[in-house]
């Protein structure tokens, strides 16, 4: 088999533009394209042609900014309500992944991508069924995640379409100007999901993976451009994988279809995304409550260890669809405008044990909960620009609407025990599923405007923006009569200021207000039903951005305050209640850091470092005290190295350390801080048919198997880490 003599790994992507430096030029509004220059001579390879982008600008359908360089992030990208900005011009800690990423790193869920940022956690584990985000130590729920900049459209549970998207947008700090109010309340960040579009030149990829311990899978990604000028175009993404997982009594069945649809003229853009997944999986893994007559936390079992009943499990579908419209009306204004849906249905079976003593003993109330989801969302909005005299105005106008309704329902069945060192198998209990009945409705809409003014070729900019923000919501009882409802509506502005005393540093400035709906308790607490007022926090931060031509350092240091959300454990067999306590003020230093040290050695990653406490609490009981499952230090920093001695080689290493944390609020129950380690390799050949490019990749995560709990957003709540777990794929290019 031939393999090329000399071969550019894709430190630099060999499917998107790169450019060595974030320095900010003049925004242009037209799509352009270039090709990634290697860094070595390379023998003849038929290379896909680069993603065509728009640098930051006016546009945002269908645009992306380049990568930077290495290829594993990207030069800044949306703001929301400001559109497209790069690094430099961008006044909040945003990080955007790149697909090159997300495939080199054979990540299967989102959580796997933000395991390379260090302001990013999870709290939940991977196999639990859902994705949780943590963002400088607030819960992100999965309606935060945004769809091509529009919220609500990705479901709380295992809606994984990561196979077709291209780029993951992380914006850390609230951000309600930008996006609107939060369909979960999520204020620590937003995450947007940027879907794939044809290239210019068409595209046939399939890959194979397998993960331990029995999880095969097959992705195929096929797209092509048509019309004189490929105007319109078509691109497929679908996905199977099935099998056992890493954990024991464990598998998941998932399977995944996207299709992206656009059209691009000269001064009209128009794209439509429609996406449907299903999955189904067996041993759902859960998250362990520590009974309060605990003396201690027990020490972490094996990490393969598995001690709810095997059939306990999940199922459930999820649908998508989104269309969205752009048009220059002018040379300096732009109007946009576009709508989703979001439908999901699941069915999950759950044993959340809780231990209750030193031993490891374990007991839990298995139940069946159903739920469906509807969501409904719609923006409109347009972007101009004027000057007055030396004075430059981007005059930014959108409004956002949506709309939720869940029904649901819940039978509980028998208490089972086990045991955590020793598991103990559990008989089979076949639980009915109750009629499921409306449990409650949402909505929220919005207004804002934001004027960015920039003098002396953008070296300075002050942005200041204010949102209205409305919100509504009604909960329902079994019969469907309502329960209890609020509506309420709010002004949340921002202010910003951006100034480069250097072409290359850029120093910025944030204030910021966001707004939370009203919790409306539901029945997993004893107190169910009852409405807590809707509520505001509010973010400072400040930063510098230093861009050394193909490497960039940033630093950012933040305040944000938040009304405590707690759940407060009752006697067994009592479920806890629910309380707002005090406020939970996060104040941190991140450090982030990513590109080429030099050609061919590539780092990303960073350090995070945060002090957060509560404050005000009932009575005083917990003031000073650290606020619950955050660590005062977390790091991830990954390395790629192509070897000189191999070509086509490339190693890769990361680590990924989380400092101690509470597990309560009462800081009875420290989380001894621990560190993983991964290692992989990845190696690029010519195809001997069509030399093409072919890709084969290797990793281990937590090579040395280390065993080590994690804590969970919820009172004495945690989770086991995973254990050793190892990944191959495959990529051919036809």
């Amino acid at each position: 088999m031939p393999v090329l003599a000399q071969l550019t790994l894709p430190a630099i992507s060999v499917d998107e533009p790169s450019r060595p430096s974030t320095r900010s030029s003049t925004p242009s509004r037209r799509a352009s394209a270039t090709r990634a220059a290697p860094r070595r001579a390379a023998a003849p390879l038929q290379q896909v042609a680069p993603v065509p982008y728009i640098v930051p600008g006016r546009g945002t359908v269908g645009a992306l900014t380049p990568s930077y360089a290495g290829g594993q992030v990207a030069n800044g990208g949306q703001l929301g309500l400001l559109g497209n900005r790069g690094v430099l011009d961008t006044p909040f800690n945003q990080t955007t992944y790149t697909r090159d990423l997300v495939e080199n790193t054979q990540a299967r869920t989102l959580s796997d991508v933000l395991l390379n940022d260090p302001s990013v956690a999870s709290a939940l584990p991977r196999n639990i069924g859902r994705e949780q985000p943590v963002i400088r130590g607030f819960l992100l729920g999965n309606s935060s995640v945004g769809f091509n900049g529009y919220f609500g459209l990705i479901g709380n549970n295992n809606f994984n379409v990561l196979d077709a998207v291209e780029r993951v947008e992380v914006i850390k700090g609230l951000n309600g100007l930008l996006n609107g109010q939060s369909p979960d309340d999520s204020i620590g960040g937003a995450i947007n999901l940027v879907m794939k579009r044809a290239r210019n030149e068409p595209i046939a990829e399939l890959t194979t993976s397998f993960a331990s311990r029995g999880q095969g899978g097959v992705h195929l990604d096929v797209g092509q451009r048509y019309g004189e000028h490929k105007e319109y175009g078509i691109r497929y993404n679908g996905s199977y994988r099935d099998g056992k997982t890493e954990v024991d009594n464990q598998s998941l069945r998932d399977e995944s279809h996207a299709l992206a649809l656009d059209y691009r003229g000269e001064r009209v853009r128009v794209s439509a995304d429609i996406l449907y997944n299903q999955f189904s999986g067996s041993g759902l893994s859960a998250r362990n409550t520590l009974a309060n007559t605990l003396p201690g936390v027990p020490a972490p079992p094996s990490p393969t260890n598995f001690w709810n009943p095997s059939w306990t499990g999940i199922k459930g579908e999820n649908t998508a669809a989104l269309f969205q419209a752009e048009v220059d009306v002018t040379d300096w204004l732009t109007i946009y405008g576009g709508g989703g849906f979001f439908d999901n249905a699941i069915t999950p079976i759950i044993s959340n044990p809780t231990i209750i003593n030193a031993r490891g003993d374990t007991t839990a109330s298995p139940f069946v909960n159903r739920q469906d989801r509807h969501n409904h969302t719609e923006q409109a909005g347009f972007r101009a620009t004027v000057e007055t005299g030396p004075v430059l105005h981007e005059i930014n106008f959108n409004t956002t609407l949506w709309s939720n309704q869940i029904d649901g329902s819940r039978t509980n069945g028998t208490a089972v025990s086990s045991n955590i060192y020793n598991p103990t198998p559990s008989p089979f209990q076949a639980i009915p599923l109750a009629a499921v009945t409306k449990a409650n409705t949402s909505s929220l809409n919005s207004y804002g405007i934001a004027d960015t003014m920039s003098v002396w070729n953008k070296r300075i900019q002050f942005t200041a923006g204010i949102r209205r923000q409305e919100v509504a919501q009604d909960a329902f009882n079994a019969a469907g009569v309502s329960t209890s409802s609020y509506s309420a509506a709010a002004w949340s502005p921002a202010f910003t200021l951006i100034i480069k005393p250097l072409e290359n540093v850029s120093v910025y400035a944030n204030y910021i207000e966001g707004l939370q709906m009203g919790t409306i308790v539901d029945q997993t607490y004893q107190n169910s039903g009852q409405v807590f007022p809707p509520y505001k926090s509010t973010q400072h931060e400040m930063g510098v951005k230093v861009d050394w031509g193909r490497f960039t350092t940033t630093v950012a240091a933040y305040d944000i305050s938040q009304p405590a959300q707690i759940s407060i454990s009752n006697p067994l067999p009592q479920l806890p209640t629910f309380s707002i306590d005090g406020i939970n003020r996060n104040r941190g230093v991140e450090i982030n850091t990513f590109g080429e040290l030099t050609p061919g050695w590539r780092l990303l990653g960073g350090a995070s470092f945060m002090d957060a406490r509560q404050e005000r609490t009932q009575n005083g009981t917990n003031d000073g005290k650290r606020s619950l499952g955050i660590p005062d230090v977390q790091v991830s920093l990954g390395t790629e190295w192509d070897t000189p001695f191999i070509n086509g080689l490339t190693l890769t290493g990361r680590a990924i350390h989380f400092g101690d944390a509470f597990a309560d609020a009462a800081n009875k129950y420290l989380i001894p801080n621990w560190t993983r380690f991964d290692l992989g390799a990845r190696y690029t050949f010519a195809s001997p048919w069509n030399g093409k490019p072919i890709t084969v990749r290797f990793a281990v995560e937590n090579v040395a198997n280390s065993a080590f709990w994690m804590t969970s957003s919820s009172d004495r709540q945690i989770y086991l880490g995973a254990p050793r777990t190892y990944l191959a794929s495959t990529t051919f290019r036809f």
